[in-house]
């Protein structure tokens, strides 16, 4: 969790509130797609977080995408923006929200896939029929709509 939301966390507790971010699909040479296994879910999700305060939706996307995996994209590709109520989320400690997703496709990868923070337990490419069933809703919905 970013400064920003921990910040409005201690303000709101768990009430709801929109939260704005962006995440990023990036595909290996097989075209397999990389997903991060959450710790505080405990699914498969794609990497991806909240916006900080003066941040771009592109400056999100490379931020999260570095401090998630290790890597590193040349190019970012806004290929959708996502919002409604299928995208309605509570989390396991109780903090509700609505959030509002811009996706890329990054490209033109370099660096060590590693977790870099607390927020992956493990990093792995899977291809569209190997996708764990634990897959988080929200990547769930970005598959199906964009990668199947």
């Amino acid at each position: 969790m970013g400064d920003y939301t921990r910040e409005i966390r201690k303000l709101i507790g768990n009430r709801l509130f929109i939260l704005v971010g962006s995440t990023i699909i990036v595909k290996d040479h097989e075209e397999k797609i990389l997903l991060q296994h959450r710790s505080d879910t405990l699914e498969w999700g794609l990497p991806g977080g909240a916006m900080e305060p003066g941040e771009s939706l592109e400056e999100t996307a490379k931020r999260e995408l570095f401090e998630e995996t290790g890597l590193i994209a040349e190019k970012y590709k806004h290929i959708d923006t996502l919002s409604g109520k299928e995208l309605y989320y509570k989390y396991p400690n109780g903090d509700e929200v609505y959030n509002v997703i811009a996706l890329f496709i990054a490209s033109e990868i370099s660096g060590e896939l590693k977790a870099n923070d607390d927020e992956s337990l493990d990093l792995r490419f899977f291809s569209k029929e190997e996708i764990p069933n634990n897959l988080d809703e929200r990547a769930r919905i970005i598959i199906e709509k964009h990668l199947r």
